[in-house]
């Protein structure tokens, strides 16, 4: 077994999941145009992505822990795979999205699972640098989208993205093949709690359906409350079951472990403002600058570069310095590149402030998935893992979703898109700072 062949194979698995999702933005209007469909009805392809990712992510973690994780992972980079195939030669908009769909079910398995791998393979001294590693070239993914998304969709068209992604997901797989051990949670017997499943799968996709459809519905209409107040009921039902099973399918008295639950919070508002300014900047670029898809995306080379160095940071900080401190002083680098960014107009600063966001945000959101590692029991690898992407990730999409909101509504009031971004951006930078307080006021009170 060589560590470093089972860190390709999950980093590259990581790094088509990121890379699928933030490539796709920027082609929807050339597919709309191609299926003969429109922007609006495709959103869907993006929402359907984030529906079945975030509903399955918690699951996956558990499943890779009770029936072993290198079988889950496999599984994932073969369904992701597949799926990006089939996405490649749909001939229709509603067969694209239900192809997205099933994406999302396999990135579900990948995500936690490969985290869960790594942190079960590598001696605890070394695995939070691993994860780091893996998250900072998955964080290339993140910013590399656009600039990946514009450039194939403007020459060779918009299914090359789904094409490019093949290649990709075979040679991870080959090398997980060869290379990844079978670990599992032998502290459990191999049982799957079905109900549990069931109910949070539904509760949190009606959870990130609500959020992601309600700018479509309004925000008060009849569909937004039914499935918000749906979503609330499932959920508090499977709280309800998960307190009286045997071997729940997720172990509540996680959310007691203090360290764990500020890490994932903070880790979460900077990963909400990784995901908004990503999807605002590419609205300023082409917009406000007047950037066509190829150089908006372009510019996002720099944020690329940025992610890229903060997630190999993230696991070398964790081996050194208390994780809290780090969450604390990273979310608050966060808050200045954001500030700097929203009030930068010349191109140099722009850039620079851009890049700033890019590896002060990826640094927050890999070492989020670090430190709670750190944290936690190795066999309960998938199942923290899970719930924490899950936040990560689903609440990243809720912010997209508000964010969208608000700048149609400060349009509305007569506010230009450009001034707009700049609110929200400010807003975002006001929030992280007390995020960062809280959690360095956490860390003199437990005195780590």
């Amino acid at each position: 077994m060589r560590p470093q062949w089972i860190l390709a194979a999950v980093s590259t698995a990581l790094f088509c999941v990121q890379i699928d999702y933030f490539a796709m933005n920027l082609a929807l209007p050339r597919m709309a145009a191609d299926l003969e469909s429109n922007a609006t009805d495709l959103q869907w392809v993006i929402s359907v992505y984030m529906l079945a990712l975030g509903a399955f992510m918690v699951p996956a973690g558990r499943i890779g822990d009770i029936f072993g994780r290198r079988r889950a992972l496999l599984a994932g980079i073969a369904i992701f795979g597949l799926a990006s195939a089939l996405c490649a030669v749909a001939p229709s908009a509603a067969l694209v999205i239900a192809f997205r769909a099933v994406q999302g079910v396999g990135a579900a398995l990948i995500f936690p699972v490969s985290v869960s791998v790594l942190t079960n393979t590598f001696p605890a001294v070394r695995a939070g640098r691993a994860i780091g590693l893996a998250y900072g070239i998955a964080g290339l993914g993140n910013a590399a989208g656009p600039l990946v998304g514009g450039l194939l969709t403007q020459t060779l068209g918009w299914r090359w993205i789904f094409w490019l992604l093949v290649p990709l997901t075979l040679v991870a797989f080959v090398i997980g093949v060869l290379t990844v051990p079978e670990s599992s949670d032998d502290t459990v017997p191999r049982h799957i709690d079905v109900t549990g499943l069931a109910l949070i799968t539904i509760g949190i996709g009606l959870f990130t359906l609500t959020f992601d459809r309600a700018p479509a519905w309004g925000w008060l209409s009849p569909s937004t409350v039914i499935a918000f107040v749906g979503a609330l009921a499932v959920l508090g039902v499977f709280v309800h079951v998960e307190r009286r099973v045997r071997w729940p399918l997720l172990d509540l008295s996680l959310f007691g472990n203090a360290r764990f639950t500020v890490l994932v919070i903070a880790g979460t508002i900077a990963n909400i403002a990784y995901a908004v300014t990503i999807y605002l900047s590419t609205l300023n670029l082409q917009q406000v600058r007047g950037l066509d898809p190829l150089m908006a995306g372009l510019t996002f080379l720099g944020p690329s570069i940025g992610a890229a160095l903060g997630g190999p940071l993230s696991g070398r900080l964790a081996a050194k310095y208390p994780p809290l401190l780090v969450m604390g002083v990273g979310c608050v680098a966060a808050a200045v590149s954001l500030a700097a960014l929203a009030v930068s107009r010349g191109w140099v600063v722009y850039v620079v402030a851009l890049t700033a966001c890019g590896f002060a945000m990826g640094l927050a959101y890999a070492f989020t998935t670090v430190a709670t590692q750190a944290v936690v029991r190795p066999e309960r690898a998938g199942e923290a893992a899970g719930v924490a992407l899950t936040s990560l990730v689903t609440l990243a999409g809720v912010g997209v979703a508000v964010s969208g909101t608000m700048l149609e509504v400060l349009r509305r009031a007569e506010m230009s898109t450009g001034a707009g971004i700049t609110v929200i951006f400010l807003v975002l930078a006001a929030a992280l700072l007390p995020a960062a307080g809280a959690v360095l006021a956490f860390r003199r009170r437990e005195g780590k």
